[in-house]
């Protein structure tokens, strides 16, 4: 049965523009499907990830809804006219604004053939906003992946330039940035692998001044320090603003990583105070495998997608520990400190303090944020 779709002005960006769409179909099932034949990703705007018509989208049958007939078993024939017709609000960037267009169908099709993400979760992708501390080793691979993905905000915390000794590790600079500023050279790969994604960048180093600022336009922080001023300070700044924090380290051959969740303990439990000034050394200090950042980097964003897209079981209350010498992976349990400062019963850290004074360090603008 030939029939006539109207399509309407918001999901005409995968119709080539056309106001009406001719399809064959017996029923309103067959019809949505032969007009997603034609333009691919018109399926992810009409059916939710039970494939079911959402009740924000209205089908019409000549001028009758099709909730007060059969549904999508509606019968249809030659000659009718077939309208969808979303809830339309101005001003909203949630999930269901964040429509995929058919080029982002192609780019993510992977990800929208797994049960779980489909349509929706590449949706949730694309409307998250996640903050990455530090362009350096851990934050590279976090980045790329972020991007690669489709999240559809990354925003990069960096103010140091890109020297010739961070090339063997951090993925997002090439030998031609060599003193570049990195958070630009970040923005430039990132925007190469994926010219979709809104990368913000804030150049500067991230303080008690400014840290509440930067971290509360983001729905998740991931932390990629390599000092533990710094470390200190984004997890206290998380906690305070109810953000979950994405934490990883690591020196020499091993790596950490692990997630932190308000009310479900912070890096203060399980670190209470910082080591002293000098007992561990940095990367700088002591060296780092490159390729334990990209598999520790590699962890924090999966955990990421984790978070944003409600999947799986995170590294909520687990210290995920890898040792590359020996190849192990051990997870370590850590629990919420009733005595922690932060986030304990009667905690006495309620705003942002000298994490320089805290850690007997020098000041942080003297410092690399991310190795």
């Amino acid at each position: 049965m030939a029939v006539s779709v109207y399509i309407p002005s918001p999901f005409r960006r995968l119709t080539a523009n056309r106001e009406y769409v001719s399809v064959e179909g017996r029923n309103i099932s067959e019809v949505l499907d032969a007009v997603n034949a034609q333009y691919p990703g018109f399926d992810m705007l009409v059916y939710d990830s039970d494939r079911r018509v959402p009740r924000h989208i209205n089908i019409y049958v000549n001028n009758q809804e099709i909730h007060d007939l059969s549904g999508v078993d509606t019968q249809v024939e030659d000659g009718d006219q077939v309208a969808v017709i979303p809830a339309l609000a101005g001003g909203s960037d949630g999930v269901a604004s964040q429509a995929l267009s058919a080029d982002e169908v192609m780019r993510y099709s992977r990800h929208i053939i797994m049960g779980q993400v489909g349509p929706v979760g590449q949706r949730k992708l694309k409307a998250a906003k996640v903050l990455i501390i530090g362009a350096g080793g851990l934050g590279s691979p976090v980045a790329i992946y972020l991007a690669l993905a489709g999240v559809g905000t990354v925003g990069i915390v960096e103010f140091d330039t890109v020297d010739l000794s961070n090339l063997q590790r951090q993925l997002l600079h090439q030998t031609a940035d060599v003193g570049k500023r990195k958070a630009l050279s970040a923005q430039e790969t990132l925007n190469a692998y994926n010219p979709g994604v809104n990368v913000r960048l804030h150049e500067m180093p991230i303080t008690s001044d400014n840290a509440m600022e930067i971290i509360r336009d983001y729905d998740i922080i991931v932390n990629g320090a390599d000092n533990f001023a710094t470390r200190y300070l984004v997890n206290d700044a998380a906690y305070l603003l109810g953000k979950t924090l994405v934490d990883g380290s690591i020196l020499l051959f091993d790596g950490q990583a692990t997630v932190y969740k308000p009310g479900q303990g912070c890096y203060r439990c399980l670190y209470p105070s910082p080591p002293p000034p000098g007992l561990v050394p940095s990367c700088a200090e002591a060296g780092v495998l490159g390729a334990i950042t990209g598999i520790i980097g590699s962890i924090q964003a999966t955990e990421v997608f984790k978070q944003v897209l409600e999947i799986g079981e995170p590294l909520v209350g687990r210290l995920l520990l890898v040792d590359a010498l020996t190849m192990e992976f051990r997870t370590m349990r850590i629990r919420r400190d009733p005595a922690c400062p932060l986030c304990g019963d009667n905690p006495t850290v309620n705003e942002l303090i000298d994490y320089d004074q805290f850690c007997g360090t020098p000041p942080l603008m003297l410092e690399a944020v991310g190795d």
